[in-house]
């Protein structure tokens, strides 16, 4: 199925225009980071995966009132708990978390002082729906454990490429990837959002997604290259662009619509892991025409005024 049959749009004749949107969200989410480690020692507000501590999900039976909950915390002598709403208003349910705890040991009775001081001090039967309890060791472990496998992921992808296509095609895609992830991490520090485990495998999940979109332009290019050789390189990446701008159109608009679903549908458990998908999939998609594609041509240029015309490899002629 074609969507744009017989498309003839000058991407590269707007990749200033591309330029300018990729430094502008990528220079706030860069400032937004920088902000919440001035003031929380981390990029991004980290999830109890990552901070360890105690988190408790409560359900009330009736509308919770947080000024009433704060201050039963702190009649309990609890004065450093982190107490929000949770889901939907009419779930009537609230998100109580004390920070990192040096002791280990005293991890599991954080659930029975946020319990008894309820029990104790406010007025309105409640539910215990979920415990997450966390050791500050473990949080770090899985902390590193995380920006490893991000890290490996990325390496892996251009070794991928410099043997599949040649450097210059993994350097691009790679780049356009770490474009998309900056560009997703920021998101999360603009709007406070945490990062737990959840949003690590969404991130990890577009970095395939946003490669493959890629490999798929790439891949056009090499086989347009062989075809026709003597065509200017620019006109030659637009032109491959254009072609695959259906199957770009029909895969991408399909799984976003799919994960805005999840993001709207799925409830507050999977918010952050679909927050993620909407902005990853949108910037990834995006990627691929504006800044992966542009670096061939840009690599392409510099080397010709260097002296050196070398072309890009071309797809070799299948063999029948």
């Amino acid at each position: 199925m074609e969507l744009f049959h017989g498309a003839n749009v000058d991407w590269l004749g707007k990749k200033w225009y591309f330029l300018g949107f990729s430094l502008i969200f990528s220079i706030a989410g860069v400032v937004s980071m920088g902000w919440h480690w001035a003031h929380i020692g981390s990029p991004v507000p980290l999830g109890v995966d990552f901070k360890g501590g105690t988190q408790v999900q409560v359900q009330f039976t009736q509308s919770p009132d947080i000024n009433k909950i704060r201050s039963a915390m702190d009649a309990a002598g609890i004065r450093d708990a982190r107490i929000q709403a949770f889901g939907q208003a009419t779930n009537n349910e609230v998100l109580l978390s004390l920070p990192e705890q040096t002791n280990e040991t005293t991890l599991d009775t954080g659930r029975e002082r946020i319990v008894n001081a309820l029990h104790a001090q406010y007025d309105n039967p409640f539910t215990v729906r979920n415990v997450q309890v966390v050791g500050p060791t473990v949080g770090q472990q899985l902390e590193r454990q995380a920006g490893l496998a991000t890290l490996y992921s990325l390496l892996g992808m251009l070794v991928y490429l410099w043997f599949r296509f040649q450097l210059i095609y993994g350097v691009a895609a790679v780049v356009a990837v770490f474009h998309d992830t900056l560009i997703t991490i920021g998101a999360f520090a603009l709007t406070n959002q945490e990062i737990s485990l959840t949003v690590i495998a969404a991130i990890l999940t577009l970095v395939g997604y946003s490669m493959n979109d890629t490999i798929v332009v790439f891949d056009r290019i090499r086989e347009n290259l062989r075809l026709t050789r003597r065509e200017p390189l620019p006109d030659l990446v637009n032109r491959s662009i254009n072609q695959t701008l259906s199957r770009t159109v029909l895969t991408s608009g399909l799984t976003f619509l799919t994960v805005l679903s999840l993001y709207i549908f799925g409830g507050q458990v999977l918010r952050g892991f679909s927050f993620a998908l909407v902005i990853g999939i949108l910037i990834g998609t995006y990627s691929s025409i504006a800044v992966a594609a542009p670096m061939l041509v840009a690599w392409q240029e510099w080397r010709a005024k260097g002296g050196k015309v070398t072309a890009l490899p071309a797809a070799k002629r299948a063999r029948v």
